[in-house]
C-alpha cells in the first residue's frame, strides 16, 4: 500500500543542476499581478460605482465581500473537480474567465449583474490560486522553493504597490468602467504570455504495479497541512482585523491628515515588497527562525503604534517596520505549505491554503468592524498582537512535536 509522502516527484521536479526557471516564474508573477489587481480594483472605486449604480457605499462594499466569499466556498471543490487537467491549460483558461468577468463588470447595467460578474471572478480567482500556489513547486527543486515563491509572490506585492493605485487613478480619470475594461485587456495579454512562456508540468503521481492509491485524507502529510491552514487563518484574521481599518486609524488615532493616507499606504506596500525580498533570501536557509522573527517584529511594531500613536515620526517608522516584517509572511507560509504537503496533495493543499487566506481576510474585516463598534479603534492593534501570538505559539508547538517525533523514530 502506498503512502506517498515525498515532497518532490523525481520524474518531474528539476534537479539541482537545472537552470533556474526565471521566465516561467516571472510569467506566474505577472499572472498573479493582474489577478490580484482585478480582485481589489473596486476598493478604490467604490464611491463612483455606488453613485452610478444608485446604491449605498456599504452595499457597493459588498462587491468585495461577495468576491472573497465565493473564493472561500468554491476553491476546494473546483480544485478537486479539475485535478486531472493540465496545470498550464487551467491557468490559461482561468485567466480568460477573469478577463470575461472584468468585461461583464465594465458593461454591467445594474448592480445585480455586477454582483454576478464578481461571483464569476471569485470562482476563477479561487481556482487560479489553487493551481498557481503549487505551480512553482513543480518548476524548482525543494531547496529553491523559498526563492521561487518569493518571485511569484512579488506579483501580489506589485498589485498593491502599483496595480490597484494605477487602476484607481485610471478609474478616477476615465471612469470605473474603463478601468475594468483596461484590466480585462491586460489579463488577456498575460494569458497569452502564459501560453508562450510558462513551462508545462506533470502534476500526476504515478502508481506503481501493485500499489493502491490512498484516499487523500489518509495521506500522512494532511495533518500538517490542516494545522498550517489553522495558523494561516489565525495570522490573516489578526492582520486584517487591524489593517482593514488602517485608514481611519491613521486619521482618528494617529491624527494624520486624510490627504497623507494614500502616501502612507504606498509606503507600507513598498516596505512589504522589501520584506518579500528578505523572505526570499531567508526562507530556504532559516525557515523557522525567519518566520518567528517576522511575526515578533510585527507584534513589536504594532505595539509601538498602539502605545505611541500621538508621535507622528514614531508611527511612520513603526508602520514601515510592520510593512517590512509582514511583507514576507504570506510567502513564507506558502513555502512552508509546499514543504509540508506531499507531492500528491500539493494541489489540494494549495486549494485549502487559498481558502484559509480568504477566511482570514474576510473574518478579520468582520471582526475588526465588530471590535471597532464595541471597543473603539484603539483596540484593533491589540487584537492583531493577540492573534499573531496565538499563531506563533501553534507553529512553535507544531515544530516541537514534529522534531520530537522525528527523534523517536531515529531511536
Amino acid at each position: 500500500m502506498s503512502t506517498h509522502t515525498n515532497s518532490t516527484n523525481p520524474t518531474t521536479a528539476p534537479g539541482a543542476s537545472a537552470a533556474f526557471p526565471w521566465i516561467g516564474l516571472l510569467t506566474l508573477a505577472g499572472a498573479i499581478f493582474v489577478s490580484v489587481t482585478s480582485e481589489f480594483l473596486p476598493t478604490g472605486l467604490l464611491p463612483e460605482m455606488a453613485a452610478e449604480l444608485d446604491v449605498s457605499l456599504s452595499t457597493a462594499g459588498l462587491l468585495v465581500t461577495v468576491f472573497a466569499g465565493t473564493v472561500v466556498v468554491a476553491t476546494t471543490p473546483l480544485a478537486a473537480l479539475t485535478r486531472k487537467y493540465s496545470r498550464k491549460g487551467l491557468v490559461f483558461v482561468v485567466l480568460l474567465v477573469v478577463a470575461l468577468a472584468n468585461v461583464l463588470a465594465a458593461i454591467a447595467p445594474t448592480y445585480e449583474i455586477l454582483v454576478g460578474a464578481r461571483i464569476l471572478g471569485g470562482l476563477a480567482h479561487g481556482l487560479f490560486w489553487a493551481v498557481v500556489a503549487a505551480y512553482s513547486a513543480h518548476l524548482v527543486p525543494k531547496h529553491q522553493l523559498g526563492k521561487a515563491v518569493a518571485i511569484t509572490s512579488g506579483g501580489g506585492s506589485a498589485a498593491f504597490v502599483l496595480g490597484v493605485p494605477v487602476g484607481t487613478a485610471l478609474g478616477h480619470a476615465l471612469g470605473w468602467r474603463v478601468a475594468f475594461g483596461i484590466i480585462a485587456v491586460i489579463v488577456v495579454l498575460l494569458a497569452l504570455a502564459v501560453l508562450k512562456f510558462l513551462p508545462p508540468v506533470n502534476h500526476h503521481v504515478p502508481v506503481k504495479t501493485g500499489e493502491i492509491r490512498l484516499p487523500m485524507h489518509k495521506d500522512r502529510s494532511m495533518r500538517g497541512v490542516l494545522l498550517l491552514c489553522l495558523v494561516i487563518m489565525v495570522i490573516l484574521t489578526g492582520q486584517n482585523t487591524y489593517y482593514t481599518y488602517i485608514a481611519p486609524w491613521l486619521i482618528d488615532a494617529a491624527r494624520f491628515q486624510e490627504a497623507s493616507v494614500p502616501f502612507l499606504l504606498f509606503l507600507f506596500g513598498g516596505a512589504g515588497a522589501i520584506g518579500l525580498v528578505l523572505a526570499g533570501l531567508a526562507s530556504d536557509r532559516f525557515p523557522k527562525r525567519g518566520f518567528a522573527i517576522a511575526l515578533i517584529a510585527v507584534m513589536v511594531s504594532v505595539l509601538v503604534l498602539a502605545l505611541w500613536s500621538a508621535n507622528a515620526v514614531v508611527v511612520v517608522v513603526a508602520f514601515v517596520v510592520w510593512g517590512v516584517a509582514f511583507g514576507g509572511v504570506p510567502a513564507m507560509l506558502q513555502t512552508r505549505m509546499l514543504h509540508t504537503a506531499s507531492f500528491r496533495t500539493r494541489d489540494f493543499a494549495a486549494a485549502l491554503q487559498t481558502t484559509a487566506f480568504n477566511v482570514g481576510i474576510g473574518g478579520g474585516a468582520l471582526l475588526g468592524g465588530l471590535l471597532l463598534d464595541r471597543n473603539g479603534i484603539q483596540s484593533l492593534p491589540f487584537a492583531l498582537i493577540i492573534f499573531l501570538a496565538g499563531g506563533l505559539i501553534v507553529m512553535v508547538a507544531t515544530d516541537a512535536a514534529r522534531s520530537a517525533r522525528a527523534r523517536r523514530l531515529r531511536h
